[in-house]
């Protein structure tokens, strides 16, 4: 994964990286775990399409900012995002992954 560290991408201070095309943009240092955060959405979007994948995670936060009322926990609670924070930590997460493992945390919301 190509990484770009610079003060600009992500916009706002509650997030440091965001995931572009597979390209990670940072505001620093980043570990493993967070790493691996990103790699998750990176297999993701390899499933989707990357321009899928982004008109789908959009569509998701619209709707769960409906829900939640709040911008940080519609975030939260999109389904790529829980199955990369629920699985960052577990590095060798990706080596026996499911496809569209996404969908799981998906169902559960519905």
């Amino acid at each position: 994964m190509k990484i770009i560290y610079n003060k600009i991408l992500p916009f706002g201070r509650r997030y440091y990286a965001i995931n572009l095309f597979g390209i990670l943009f940072a505001k620093g240092p980043c570990d493993k775990v967070m790493l691996n955060h990103e790699r998750i959405h990176t297999a993701q979007m390899k499933e989707l399409g990357y321009i899928f994948f982004y008109i789908i995670y959009i569509l998701e936060w619209l709707v769960r900012l409906f829900q939640k009322r709040n911008s940080f926990r519609a975030y939260r609670s999109i389904s790529f995002e829980q199955e990369a924070y629920d699985n960052e930590n577990n590095l060798s997460y990706l080596s026996h992954r499911h496809k569209y493992n996404f969908l799981d945390y998906w169902r559960r919301k519905c």
